[in-house]
Protein backbone atom coordinates (compact mmCIF):
# COMPACT_ATOMS: atom_id res chain seq x y z
CA UNK A 1 0.00 0.00 0.00
CA UNK A 2 1.72 3.54 -0.83
CA UNK A 3 1.60 6.39 1.48
CA UNK A 4 -1.31 8.39 -0.54
CA UNK A 5 -3.45 5.36 0.12
CA UNK A 6 -2.03 5.00 3.35
CA UNK A 7 -2.74 8.59 4.37
CA UNK A 8 -6.31 8.32 2.79
CA UNK A 9 -7.34 5.48 4.55
CA UNK A 10 -6.38 7.43 8.16
CA UNK A 11 -8.89 10.30 6.96
CA UNK A 12 -11.09 7.76 6.62
CA UNK A 13 -10.88 6.88 10.23
CA UNK A 14 -10.27 9.68 12.03
CA UNK A 15 -13.71 10.46 10.11
CA UNK A 16 -15.43 7.40 11.48
CA UNK A 17 -14.24 8.23 15.00
CA UNK A 18 -15.94 11.78 14.62
CA UNK A 19 -18.78 10.19 13.28
CA UNK A 20 -19.01 7.51 16.26
CA UNK A 21 -17.58 9.54 18.78
CA UNK A 22 -14.72 7.19 19.06
CA UNK A 23 -11.03 7.16 18.68
CA UNK A 24 -7.95 4.72 18.55
CA UNK A 25 -7.66 2.43 21.53
CA UNK A 26 -5.25 0.16 23.35
CA UNK A 27 -6.46 -2.75 24.49
CA UNK A 28 -5.65 -1.54 28.28
CA UNK A 29 -4.62 1.14 30.51
CA UNK A 30 -0.79 1.26 31.39
CA UNK A 31 1.13 2.40 34.13
CA UNK A 32 4.41 3.67 34.70
CA UNK A 33 6.23 4.35 37.65
CA UNK A 34 6.37 8.04 38.75
CA UNK A 35 9.60 8.00 39.26
CA UNK A 36 10.62 7.93 35.26
CA UNK A 37 10.42 11.82 35.18
CA UNK A 38 12.59 12.18 38.07
CA UNK A 39 14.98 9.70 39.45
CA UNK A 40 18.36 10.79 38.36
CA UNK A 41 19.66 6.53 37.42
CA UNK A 42 16.93 6.43 35.34
CA UNK A 43 17.77 10.19 33.66
CA UNK A 44 21.12 8.83 32.96
CA UNK A 45 20.12 5.51 31.74
CA UNK A 46 18.19 7.38 28.97
CA UNK A 47 21.09 9.40 28.19
CA UNK A 48 23.26 6.97 27.67
CA UNK A 49 21.23 4.17 26.12
CA UNK A 50 19.23 6.10 24.04
CA UNK A 51 20.85 9.65 23.54
CA UNK A 52 24.41 8.61 22.82
CA UNK A 53 23.27 5.88 20.77
CA UNK A 54 20.92 7.15 18.48
CA UNK A 55 20.63 9.43 15.82
CA UNK A 56 19.48 12.98 16.85
CA UNK A 57 18.21 15.99 14.41
CA UNK A 58 20.81 18.46 14.76
CA UNK A 59 19.72 20.81 12.12
CA UNK A 60 17.49 21.38 8.81
CA UNK A 61 18.95 21.05 5.45
CA UNK A 62 17.04 24.62 4.94
CA UNK A 63 18.86 25.85 7.54
CA UNK A 64 22.52 25.33 5.41
CA UNK A 65 21.67 25.07 1.89
CA UNK A 66 24.80 26.39 0.09
CA UNK A 67 28.17 24.88 0.16
CA UNK A 68 30.26 26.52 3.16
CA UNK A 69 27.25 27.01 5.25
CA UNK A 70 27.35 25.52 8.85
CA UNK A 71 25.42 25.62 12.06
CA UNK A 72 27.19 25.89 15.72
CA UNK A 73 25.01 24.90 18.45
CA UNK A 74 25.17 22.97 22.01
CA UNK A 75 23.42 19.62 22.15
CA UNK A 76 23.42 17.83 24.57
CA UNK A 77 25.56 19.53 26.58
CA UNK A 78 28.37 18.95 24.01
CA UNK A 79 29.69 22.03 21.90
CA UNK A 80 28.85 20.69 18.15
CA UNK A 81 29.87 22.48 14.55
CA UNK A 82 27.74 21.65 11.48
CA UNK A 83 28.92 22.16 8.13
CA UNK A 84 28.96 21.75 4.39
CA UNK A 85 31.07 20.83 2.22
CA UNK A 86 32.18 22.01 -1.46
CA UNK A 87 31.00 18.74 -2.47
CA UNK A 88 27.74 19.66 -1.23
CA UNK A 89 28.07 17.15 1.76
CA UNK A 90 27.37 17.53 5.30
CA UNK A 91 29.59 16.79 8.12
CA UNK A 92 29.77 16.99 12.05
CA UNK A 93 32.57 17.67 14.54
CA UNK A 94 32.79 18.51 18.21
CA UNK A 95 33.74 22.25 17.92
CA UNK A 96 36.41 22.24 20.40
CA UNK A 97 40.07 23.34 19.59
CA UNK A 98 42.68 20.23 19.55
CA UNK A 99 45.11 22.59 20.61
CA UNK A 100 43.86 23.88 24.41
CA UNK A 101 40.11 22.92 24.06
CA UNK A 102 38.60 26.28 23.11
CA UNK A 103 35.11 26.68 21.29
CA UNK A 104 36.44 27.22 17.90
CA UNK A 105 33.07 28.72 15.84
CA UNK A 106 30.62 30.75 17.73
CA UNK A 107 27.04 29.91 18.27
CA UNK A 108 24.80 30.49 15.10
CA UNK A 109 24.76 30.39 11.53
CA UNK A 110 27.57 31.27 8.81
CA UNK A 111 29.55 30.39 6.11
CA UNK A 112 33.08 29.71 5.79
CA UNK A 113 35.70 27.40 4.81
CA UNK A 114 38.07 28.19 7.40
CA UNK A 115 37.45 28.46 10.90
CA UNK A 116 40.13 29.98 13.49
CA UNK A 117 40.17 29.31 17.12
CA UNK A 118 40.28 32.37 18.80
CA UNK A 119 42.58 31.93 21.30
CA UNK A 120 45.48 30.88 19.47
CA UNK A 121 44.60 31.20 15.95
CA UNK A 122 44.89 27.65 15.01
CA UNK A 123 43.07 27.34 11.71
CA UNK A 124 40.50 24.19 10.60
CA UNK A 125 38.85 23.35 7.55
CA UNK A 126 35.07 23.14 7.43
CA UNK A 127 35.71 18.97 7.01
CA UNK A 128 37.30 18.91 10.48
CA UNK A 129 40.60 18.49 9.38
CA UNK A 130 43.66 20.94 10.89
CA UNK A 131 45.16 23.36 8.22
CA UNK A 132 47.73 25.46 9.75
CA UNK A 133 48.87 25.96 13.38
CA UNK A 134 50.03 29.62 14.04
CA UNK A 135 53.79 30.06 14.32
CA UNK A 136 54.46 26.50 13.52
CA UNK A 137 58.01 27.13 13.67
CA UNK A 138 58.10 28.16 17.18
CA UNK A 139 55.52 25.56 18.32
CA UNK A 140 56.93 22.20 17.30
CA UNK A 141 56.35 19.46 15.89
CA UNK A 142 52.46 18.57 15.77
CA UNK A 143 50.76 15.93 13.02
CA UNK A 144 48.05 17.45 11.37
CA UNK A 145 46.11 14.32 10.86
CA UNK A 146 46.04 13.50 14.33
CA UNK A 147 44.96 17.11 15.53
CA UNK A 148 41.96 18.02 13.57
CA UNK A 149 38.27 18.54 15.25
CA UNK A 150 36.61 15.27 16.50
CA UNK A 151 34.37 14.09 14.31
CA UNK A 152 30.91 12.89 14.72
CA UNK A 153 28.74 10.10 12.62
CA UNK A 154 26.46 12.72 10.59
CA UNK A 155 24.12 11.94 7.86
CA UNK A 156 21.46 14.25 5.72
CA UNK A 157 17.86 12.36 4.80
CA UNK A 158 14.60 13.69 4.56
CA UNK A 159 15.55 17.19 4.27
CA UNK A 160 17.21 17.01 8.01
CA UNK A 161 20.75 16.54 9.31
CA UNK A 162 21.43 13.99 11.97
CA UNK A 163 23.94 13.28 14.21
CA UNK A 164 24.89 10.57 16.71
CA UNK A 165 26.77 11.92 19.85
CA UNK A 166 29.09 9.46 20.17
CA UNK A 167 32.49 9.74 17.42
CA UNK A 168 32.81 6.62 16.20
CA UNK A 169 29.61 4.90 16.52
CA UNK A 170 27.78 3.19 13.55
CA UNK A 171 24.96 5.09 11.74
CA UNK A 172 22.03 4.43 9.45
CA UNK A 173 19.82 6.89 9.43
CA UNK A 174 17.47 4.73 6.28
CA UNK A 175 17.23 1.81 8.70
CA UNK A 176 16.57 3.88 11.52
CA UNK A 177 14.07 5.84 9.70
CA UNK A 178 12.12 3.16 7.88
CA UNK A 179 8.66 4.26 6.62
CA UNK A 180 9.25 7.65 7.83
CA UNK A 181 12.00 8.14 5.65
CA UNK A 182 9.18 7.61 2.86
CA UNK A 183 6.81 9.99 4.70
CA UNK A 184 9.54 12.63 4.90
CA UNK A 185 10.69 12.86 1.52
CA UNK A 186 7.33 13.26 0.40
CA UNK A 187 7.72 16.82 0.86
CA UNK A 188 11.16 17.24 -0.27
CA UNK A 189 12.01 18.95 2.68
CA UNK A 190 15.60 20.31 1.17
CA UNK A 191 14.21 22.35 -1.19
CA UNK A 192 12.13 24.78 1.86
CA UNK A 193 12.44 28.29 3.36
CA UNK A 194 13.92 28.39 7.06
CA UNK A 195 12.36 30.80 8.23
CA UNK A 196 13.67 30.91 12.12
CA UNK A 197 13.97 29.03 15.35
CA UNK A 198 12.59 29.72 18.92
CA UNK A 199 13.50 28.04 22.41
CA UNK A 200 11.69 27.63 25.18
CA UNK A 201 12.37 25.76 28.74
CA UNK A 202 10.51 23.05 30.26
CA UNK A 203 10.15 20.06 32.26
CA UNK A 204 11.33 16.46 31.90
CA UNK A 205 11.72 15.75 28.28
CA UNK A 206 9.39 13.12 28.26
CA UNK A 207 6.74 15.36 30.21
CA UNK A 208 7.14 17.37 27.13
CA UNK A 209 6.72 14.62 24.44
CA UNK A 210 3.93 13.30 25.83
CA UNK A 211 1.91 16.40 24.98
CA UNK A 212 2.82 15.89 21.38
CA UNK A 213 1.26 12.46 21.55
CA UNK A 214 -2.05 13.19 21.84
CA UNK A 215 -5.25 15.44 21.95
CA UNK A 216 -6.99 14.09 25.50
CA UNK A 217 -5.81 17.37 26.71
CA UNK A 218 -7.02 20.20 23.76
CA UNK A 219 -10.38 20.71 25.21
CA UNK A 220 -9.26 21.65 28.95
CA UNK A 221 -5.61 22.91 27.85
CA UNK A 222 -6.25 24.78 24.91
CA UNK A 223 -9.69 25.92 24.46
CA UNK A 224 -9.02 29.44 22.64
CA UNK A 225 -6.43 28.21 20.30
CA UNK A 226 -6.17 24.46 19.36
CA UNK A 227 -9.75 23.38 20.37
CA UNK A 228 -11.37 25.42 18.24
CA UNK A 229 -10.22 24.05 14.94
CA UNK A 230 -9.60 20.25 16.45
CA UNK A 231 -11.69 17.55 18.25
CA UNK A 232 -10.57 16.84 21.37
CA UNK A 233 -9.44 13.17 22.27
CA UNK A 234 -10.41 11.92 18.69
CA UNK A 235 -7.04 10.64 16.57
CA UNK A 236 -5.29 7.85 14.69
CA UNK A 237 -2.10 6.69 15.47
CA UNK A 238 0.54 4.56 12.60
CA UNK A 239 3.50 3.47 13.92
CA UNK A 240 6.48 3.22 11.52
CA UNK A 241 9.33 1.56 13.73
CA UNK A 242 10.02 3.51 17.41
CA UNK A 243 8.53 6.91 15.39
CA UNK A 244 4.65 7.32 14.88
CA UNK A 245 2.48 9.51 12.28
CA UNK A 246 -0.89 10.88 14.79
CA UNK A 247 -3.88 11.65 13.23
CA UNK A 248 -6.45 14.88 14.41
CA UNK A 249 -9.63 15.56 13.17
CA UNK A 250 -10.37 19.12 12.51
CA UNK A 251 -13.91 20.11 13.75
CA UNK A 252 -15.07 20.46 10.12
CA UNK A 253 -13.79 17.45 8.86
CA UNK A 254 -16.95 15.94 7.40
CA UNK A 255 -17.50 19.17 5.45
CA UNK A 256 -13.99 19.48 4.34
CA UNK A 257 -13.72 15.49 3.02
CA UNK A 258 -17.30 15.59 1.29
CA UNK A 259 -15.81 18.65 -0.91
CA UNK A 260 -12.83 16.32 -2.19
CA UNK A 261 -12.71 12.90 -3.73
CA UNK A 262 -12.35 9.85 -1.49
CA UNK A 263 -9.48 8.63 -3.93
CA UNK A 264 -7.68 12.55 -2.80
CA UNK A 265 -8.11 12.37 0.35
CA UNK A 266 -4.48 11.19 1.28
CA UNK A 267 -3.24 14.07 -0.71
CA UNK A 268 -5.31 16.57 1.45
CA UNK A 269 -3.74 16.74 4.76
CA UNK A 270 -4.61 19.83 6.60
CA UNK A 271 -8.10 19.73 4.76
CA UNK A 272 -10.21 18.09 7.58
CA UNK A 273 -7.26 16.59 9.29
CA UNK A 274 -3.83 17.30 10.39
CA UNK A 275 -0.84 15.61 11.46
CA UNK A 276 1.73 15.00 14.40
CA UNK A 277 5.24 12.88 13.15
CA UNK A 278 7.18 12.21 15.84
CA UNK A 279 10.84 10.58 15.17
CA UNK A 280 12.02 8.98 17.86
CA UNK A 281 13.36 9.89 20.62
CA UNK A 282 12.81 13.72 20.50
CA UNK A 283 11.28 15.51 16.99
CA UNK A 284 7.89 16.37 16.53
CA UNK A 285 6.71 17.80 12.94
CA UNK A 286 3.77 19.79 12.40
CA UNK A 287 3.01 20.46 8.71
CA UNK A 288 0.25 23.60 8.86
CA UNK A 289 -0.97 25.29 6.28
CA UNK A 290 0.49 28.57 7.30
CA UNK A 291 4.25 27.13 8.47
CA UNK A 292 5.61 23.45 9.57
CA UNK A 293 6.45 23.41 13.22
CA UNK A 294 9.80 21.45 13.98
CA UNK A 295 10.56 20.65 17.90
CA UNK A 296 13.74 19.23 18.52
CA UNK A 297 13.60 18.39 22.73
CA UNK A 298 17.07 18.57 24.11
CA UNK A 299 17.16 16.91 27.74
CA UNK A 300 18.59 19.40 30.38
CA UNK A 301 21.99 18.55 32.82
CA UNK A 302 19.26 16.78 34.85
CA UNK A 303 15.83 15.04 34.64
CA UNK A 304 13.91 17.88 35.39
CA UNK A 305 14.42 20.57 32.84
CA UNK A 306 14.69 20.26 28.62
CA UNK A 307 15.33 22.94 26.15
CA UNK A 308 13.13 22.78 22.80
CA UNK A 309 14.16 24.49 19.67
CA UNK A 310 10.92 24.99 17.59
CA UNK A 311 12.46 25.38 14.32
CA UNK A 312 9.86 26.93 11.82
CA UNK A 313 9.96 26.11 7.42
CA UNK A 314 7.68 26.98 4.69
CA UNK A 315 7.89 26.05 0.87
CA UNK A 316 8.39 29.27 -0.49
CA UNK A 317 10.79 32.70 1.06
CA UNK A 318 8.40 35.64 2.12
CA UNK A 319 7.21 37.30 -0.74
CA UNK A 320 7.27 40.96 0.53
CA UNK A 321 7.67 42.48 3.93
CA UNK A 322 4.45 41.88 4.89
CA UNK A 323 4.61 38.38 4.45
CA UNK A 324 7.46 38.66 6.40
CA UNK A 325 5.88 40.35 8.89
CA UNK A 326 3.14 37.39 9.17
CA UNK A 327 5.79 34.65 9.60
CA UNK A 328 7.41 36.12 12.68
CA UNK A 329 3.78 36.71 13.85
CA UNK A 330 2.85 32.85 13.31
CA UNK A 331 6.45 31.76 14.68
CA UNK A 332 5.35 33.66 18.12
CA UNK A 333 2.23 32.69 18.01
CA UNK A 334 2.89 28.89 18.05
CA UNK A 335 5.78 29.41 20.67
CA UNK A 336 3.49 30.87 23.32
CA UNK A 337 0.93 28.39 22.61
CA UNK A 338 3.73 25.30 23.26
CA UNK A 339 5.24 27.69 25.86
CA UNK A 340 2.80 29.06 28.43
CA UNK A 341 -0.22 26.41 27.50
CA UNK A 342 2.07 23.07 26.85
CA UNK A 343 5.52 23.54 28.55
CA UNK A 344 3.42 25.89 31.30
CA UNK A 345 1.64 22.73 32.58
CA UNK A 346 4.67 20.22 32.13
CA UNK A 347 6.85 22.27 34.62
CA UNK A 348 3.48 22.05 37.02
CA UNK A 349 3.44 18.30 36.53
CA UNK A 350 7.20 18.19 36.99
CA UNK A 351 6.58 19.22 40.44
CA UNK A 352 3.31 16.85 40.93
CA UNK A 353 6.02 13.93 40.12
CA UNK A 354 8.61 15.31 42.46
CA UNK A 355 6.08 15.93 45.56
CA UNK A 356 5.83 12.07 46.25
CA UNK A 357 2.12 11.93 45.20
CA UNK A 358 2.35 9.69 42.95
CA UNK A 359 3.86 5.74 43.10
CA UNK A 360 2.58 5.57 39.12
CA UNK A 361 0.82 7.41 36.44
CA UNK A 362 -1.62 5.98 34.31
CA UNK A 363 -2.00 6.28 30.72
CA UNK A 364 -5.84 5.72 29.19
CA UNK A 365 -5.94 3.24 26.00
CA UNK A 366 -7.09 6.39 24.32
CA UNK A 367 -3.77 7.91 25.06
CA UNK A 368 -1.80 4.79 22.62
CA UNK A 369 0.97 6.70 21.12
CA UNK A 370 1.72 7.29 24.77
CA UNK A 371 1.75 4.34 25.58
CA UNK A 372 3.84 3.10 22.59
CA UNK A 373 6.42 5.68 23.79
CA UNK A 374 6.90 4.68 26.83
CA UNK A 375 7.21 1.19 26.32
CA UNK A 376 9.74 2.02 23.20
CA UNK A 377 12.14 3.97 26.02
CA UNK A 378 11.80 0.65 28.00
CA UNK A 379 12.71 -1.36 25.09
CA UNK A 380 15.98 0.94 24.30
CA UNK A 381 16.75 0.58 28.03
CA UNK A 382 16.51 -3.58 28.39
CA UNK A 383 19.26 -5.56 28.71
CA UNK A 384 17.32 -8.29 27.82
CA UNK A 385 19.36 -9.42 23.76
CA UNK A 386 15.94 -11.64 23.45
CA UNK A 387 13.54 -8.91 24.09
CA UNK A 388 11.57 -8.02 20.79
CA UNK A 389 10.25 -4.37 20.17
CA UNK A 390 6.42 -3.13 21.46
CA UNK A 391 4.01 -3.07 18.89
CA UNK A 392 1.32 -0.20 18.88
Amino acid sequence: MGLTETLGNEAEELLKHVENGTTDSAEDTLEIPASAYVDPECFAGEMEHIFKKLPLLAALSAEMPNPGDYKSMELMGKPILITRKKDGQVSAMLNVCAHRGMIVAPEGHGNASLFVCPYHAWTFRNDGKLQAVAEARKFGSVCKEDKGLTMLPCEEAGGIIWVVMTPGADMDIKAHLGDMLVDLETYGLEDWHFCGSRTIHGANWKIAYDGYLEGYHFAAAHPETIHPRTFSNIMTFTAMGPHMRVGFAQVGIKESLAAIPRDKWGESENQGFDYVRTIFPNVSIFFAPEITQIAQLIPGKTADQNTTNLLFIRRDPPKDDADLEAIEGIMNWLRDVVDEEDYGVGLKIQKGMESGALKSVIFGKNERGNQYFHKYIDYCLSDDPDKVPPIL
